[in-house]
């Protein structure tokens, strides 16, 4: 093909009939996969392009290359491609176009918001006097364009399944560096995430208890937590070291993203995401309906006065508790954390995931209630104390050991034999139940970081 052949760019919608052929496309990318290996010895990664002929559902393009660096590495969602003498073929009734290593070419420009004609990567492309004309034009009609989507073809996070991989639609709230090459980035959609079975053994040690979030410490700091929604879940998503480099500059906070096939985990009881070879990213607007939907239903649920309540304990929550302060609206831990004073009170539904010590001999000492519960709603994951007085309400003065090992099994969802004993105690689904919580502090110098939370005013009834 001569260089004059070059300018022939076919629109998308005509060159999927051209199979078997070699053409020149130019598009926007709207989706991209992280480079992988392949059987053999080249690297593989495929993008999705869309142009004005073939808006939906954009047409997939895979690249072969020798070395991972020469791999397309595309800036951000909604830059521009132009390619040359790329292959059309055919798969499972499906078309993409296939980018061969020994003869075609690729160049990578800027989106609408470019500002030349440069290209910022290519491979085998010689920039030419009349590029800018067809990228001008590319620039133009994206001013206005929206991928379209259907309806179809998302999850929210409370329609996660463990162990299945999601289309979730998330806002990106923050990203950071947890350990040495390892990555998370904490999204959001305003859905409640669904409550968890929990599998562990609750004698373990103090220091081997459920962590409060997944993590490592020191936690991320409480001026960072009022940064984010205080209702629906924040999904933690792992980035190992093999997809850093190809993500992260992707991942900007404040912006809407879809996560195509992303691994829905349980760690230690919490959810998490996690990006694995055959996860894609697909940017969105915020001009998106499924954006525009998932803010007016965030923003309808605080209107309601039940809001702040956990979605899955809907109609309402376990009967098993009762609490003083029925005047009092519910709030959601996320709430508590970063309420404006250290010293408050309130009321929440939530359920109670541990207990330490576990052995209900073991609750008081020297007649003095001293528990520490592992307690979650679907927006954070807290330690709250029993203690002294508050510990004789909760458990109404002070019943035999028997009584109390079978309040603690009901309170944690310890399920019971056919003669009314618990049955396997690694096992539990707690209810959800509400209560109430008092802030304080146990330094003066120090009013945030020693911030403890204790129930109060709640009791444990049959």
């Amino acid at each position: 093909m001569g260089e004059r052949d070059d300018y022939r760019f076919l629109k998308i919608k005509d060159a999927i009939s051209a199979i078997n052929q070699k053409v020149n496309l130019i598009g926007v990318v709207i989706e991209l996969g992280f480079p992988k290996t392949t059987r053999g010895t080249d690297y593989f990664c495929s993008v999705k392009i869309v142009d004005e002929s073939y808006p939906k559902p954009g047409i997939s393009v895979n690249f072969f290359m020798a070395h991972m660096e020469n791999l397309p590495s595309v800036g951000s969602p909604g830059d521009i491609i132009q390619l040359s003498r790329v292959v059309m073929k055919t798969h499972n009734d499906g078309v993409y176009a296939l980018f061969n290593k020994k003869f075609s070419s690729f160049a990578l420009y800027e989106g609408k918001n470019g500002e030349d004609f440069l290209p910022y990567q290519c491979s085998l492309f010689r920039p030419r006097d009349h590029d800018s004309k067809f990228i001008a034009g590319m620039r133009k009609w994206l001013v206005d364009f929206h991928v379209d989507e259907g309806v179809n073809t998302f999850s929210f996070l409370r329609e996660m399944r463990e162990g299945q991989h999601a289309n979730l639609v998330c806002k990106i709230l923050h990203v950071c560096e947890i350990a040495k090459n390892e990555w998370m980035v904490l999204v959001w959609d305003g859905t409640d995430s669904p409550p968890i079975s929990i599998n562990t053994n609750p004698e373990h040690k103090m220091d081997e208890q459920l962590p409060l979030q997944l993590e490592p410490s020191p936690p991320l700091s409480r001026d960072l937590l009022c940064t984010f929604p205080t209702v629906g879940t924040i999904l933690r998503v792992i980035i190992d070291k093999v997809n850093q480099k190809h993500v992260l500059h992707l991942l900007n906070t404040g912006e809407w993203v879809k996560f195509i096939g992303i691994l829905c985990e349980v760690h230690a009881g919490l959810w998490r995401g996690v990006l694995t070879p055959f996860t894609k990213l697909r940017y969105l607007s915020n001009e998106d309906h499924f954006v525009l939907a998932c803010q007016r239903s965030y923003n309808e649920r605080l209107s309601l006065k039940l809001g702040r309540i956990p979605y899955w304990c809907f109609p309402w929550c376990s009967q098993i508790t009762e609490v003083d302060y029925d005047h009092m609206p519910f709030v959601t831990l996320m709430d508590v954390l970063t309420y404006s004073e250290a010293t408050a009170r309130f009321k929440c539904i939530i359920r109670v995931v541990a207990a330490f010590p576990w052995r209900a001999e073991d609750f008081s000492h020297c007649g003095t209630y001293r528990i520490r519960l592992t307690i979650e709603d679907p927006t954070a994951r807290i330690h709250a104390f029993i203690y002294a007085e508050d510990g004789e309400k909760f458990f109404d003065g002070n019943p035999s050991i028997a009584e109390l090992t079978r309040k603690r099994d009901k309170l944690l969802g310890v399920a019971a034999n056919n003669d009314g004993k618990g049955a396997n105690p690694a096992s539990r689904n707690p209810p959800w139940v509400q209560c109430c919580l008092k802030s304080y502090y146990l330094d003066k110098n120090d009013i945030w970081g020693s911030r403890q939370y204790r129930i109060f005013g709640t009791r444990l009834v049959d």
